[in-house]
């Protein structure tokens, strides 16, 4: 369990915050709109109404003392720059800010952040490779050149064993897990046979991939 400082309640925030929730982190959440902290109180451990620009509030928070600060501010870049800034030059720890442009992230990095996400332009790509396969159902980038996709069984590879398709050595990818029905199985070994109605979970270069499943 982490504790983690979350700046910024809109939608992206509000998301942040209920998984978060779920995954039984403690949260501290701040944003100057009373409505948004107010809709985020079920998810969070505590909130707070303030203006994160604003050095006094910020120590006032003891923003050193959490594992992570994620600022998911993205309707208003300089209050975000600014944000970011701030958190580094009060000790923050590690500090995780959200950008909706190339040109935001390198102002991000510069200023504080440790990491910076792209939301609209993770699922940008997520919902153009999900969408124009008829056989990929879902998509991870790991980075720019490493992805896990989760691939219907191609027609060559039903009714054989992973061993036996050896696809580590033929395409450089690894098969990570199976499902079938909505179950994942990620003990898979070199004697798992893959049936039709299952899809797998595979990783490799996205060289590889696209060669292997002809993307």
């Amino acid at each position: 369990m982490k504790s983690i400082l979350l700046i910024g309640l809109g939608r992206f925030g509000r998301h942040i915050a209920i998984k978060l929730h779920e995954l039984r982190h403690q949260v501290m959440a701040v944003d100057w709109r009373e409505e948004c902290v107010e809709a985020a109180l079920p998810y969070v451990t505590s909130a707070q109404i303030g203006d994160s620009k604003n050095e006094e509030f910020m120590a006032s928070l003891g923003v050193r003392n959490f594992d992570v600060c994620i600022v998911a501010i993205g309707d208003d870049f300089q209050s975000s720059l600014e944000t970011t800034s701030l958190l580094k030059d009060l000790g923050a720890r590690f500090v995780v800010a959200r950008a909706a442009r190339d040109v935001h992230a390198k102002f991000l990095l510069r200023n504080g952040a440790d990491e910076v996400v792209y939301p609209e332009k993770q699922l940008a790509a997520w919902t153009a490779i999900r969408y124009s396969s008829d056989h990929i159902f879902d998509y991870i980038e790991l980075n720019a050149d490493h992805a896990i996709v989760e691939v219907a069984v191609p027609d060559g590879w039903v009714g054989r064993t992973v061993g036996e398709l050896d696809v580590r050595r033929k395409f450089g990818l690894n098969v990570l897990g199976v499902k079938r029905q909505g179950k994942l199985n990620a003990n898979v070994t070199s004697d798992t046979m893959l049936l039709r109605d299952e899809t797998v979970l595979v990783l490799g270069s996205n060289q590889a991939i696209q060669r292997c499943f002809h993307l």
